[in-house]
């Protein structure tokens, strides 16, 4: 018996791929406002990114992102362009 364990796989909500969790950055809308998800563990409602330049951007410049999920990236955009640096 082997004993690999399941990766569990999100979806970016720009590119639209499943991918595993870890390769991908949570942005959580919680009661302290919008903030990146680094330990994927905060309450709230969450959102997967790729950690790319173009689906980062994508998400960015989405006026459908906001309508979707209730929320905008503006306040976490200095953020995110961090993790690009990276």
């Amino acid at each position: 018996m082997s004993s690999l364990k399941k990766q569990p796989e999100r979806m970016c909500v720009a590119c639209r791929q499943m991918k595993p969790k870890n390769q991908l950055v949570r942005i959580v809308n919680s009661a302290d406002g919008v903030v990146v998800d680094l330990s994927g563990k905060l309450n709230g409602r969450g959102v997967y990114l790729c950690r790319c330049a173009e689906c980062i951007h994508k998400a960015l410049k989405s006026k459908g992102f906001v309508k979707q999920h209730g929320f905008s990236l503006e306040t976490v955009e200095q953020q995110l362009e961090k993790l690009l640096e990276q």
